[in-house]
């Protein structure tokens, strides 16, 4: 019995200590991720703190994270600053249209590289991976020059086109992610296809595509906030007034801000206290808020997603 009481209390005492162990590495992770996700939010949060404060505030050192005067009208001025209604306009239409491109050719080029094996076949999905690796900044030139002679350059058609044909924006990534995810569709459905009398191309349309919702899920998520972000393709080749998207009429708020800055008459420093720090940032914040909304309304299953496109394992 009193062998039996020992090891009954050595247990409990390892128990014990293992349930101790196991609370302070819970503790620990989550001091961790916490620390991880405030440098992540840090931006996010000083950008909407600062869209709300006044001039005033925005001088002083000492207002950090509550203003002192709770300045709304920032939001109103960066509005009309940053002519939102037209630029948001034009916004959607490059990035819906440059989504809807690569999905409909991305995939489609994926679905061949998956199934089909034809001369050179290897390497030219190796040639897909290096267009992955390669900046834009190394092309923007000769790309800047074709488009130019095609008579392409201050419009939106350069941001267009090129996905429709598996190019454009980090097109190359979308191929790949598209034949991963189509190497993992079991061949019998396909052959099942071809059995009751469909071609390649119906068998594609009809079997294939509808059963890939999760990857074309990541690749649409993506897709979009890329080419709503983008501002080095638009900056370069949208030149003609009214055709700016919204990341290109940042900067000329910016640039507008630091001309105020030697302002020495009074008309000058009204409109300088009117349009300052605090505008820019609810500038940004606007930019980015369709973004946030379609996150929040789609994070549950573009995460279930990754899982299943081969991005992870």
């Amino acid at each position: 019995m009193r062998v039996q009481k020992a090891l009954s209390g050595i247990i409990a005492g390892v128990k014990r200590k293992k349930g101790m162990g196991s609370y302070l590495y819970s503790f620990i992770v989550y001091v961790l991720l916490i620390d991880l996700a405030f440098i992540f939010l840090y931006p996010f949060l000083y950008m909407l703190v600062t869209s709300f404060k006044s001039y005033n505030d925005v001088l002083d050192t000492a207002v950090k994270w509550y203003p002192k005067e709770f300045h709304p009208q920032n939001w109103a001025v960066a509005f009309k600053s940053l002519d939102f209604f037209q630029n948001f306009k034009n916004s959607v239409l490059v990035t819906v249209l440059a989504t809807a491109g690569h999905i409909a050719s991305c995939s489609f080029i994926a679905y061949g590289f998956s199934r089909y094996k034809f001369p050179f076949s290897n390497f030219a999905f190796a040639l897909v991976i290096v267009t992955i690796t390669v900046p834009f900044q190394t092309i923007m030139v000769p790309q800047s020059i074709l488009y130019s002679k095609m008579g392409w350059n201050g419009g939106h058609l350069p941001l267009i086109i090129p996905t429709f044909f598996g190019f454009g924006l980090r097109g190359g990534l979308f191929i790949f992610l598209f034949r991963q995810y189509f190497i993992k569709i079991p061949a019998a459905l396909e052959e099942a296809a071809y059995v009751d009398g469909c071609n390649p191309y119906k068998t594609f349309f009809k079997i294939i595509l509808p059963s890939s919702g999760p990857v074309m899920l990541v690749c649409v998520v993506l897709s979009f906030v890329w080419h709503w972000n983008d501002f080095s393709e638009p900056f370069l080749y949208i030149t003609k007034p009214g055709k700016f998207l919204l990341p290109q009429a940042l900067p000329e708020m910016f640039s507008r801000l630091q001309s105020l800055e030697a302002a020495s008459t009074e008309g000058e420093i009204l409109l300088r206290q009117t349009f300052h720090t605090g505008v820019v940032m609810a500038g940004t914040a606007i930019a980015i808020l369709p973004l946030l909304i379609l996150y929040l309304a789609v994070q549950n299953r573009f995460v279930e997603s990754i899982d299943r496109t081969g991005l992870v394992e």
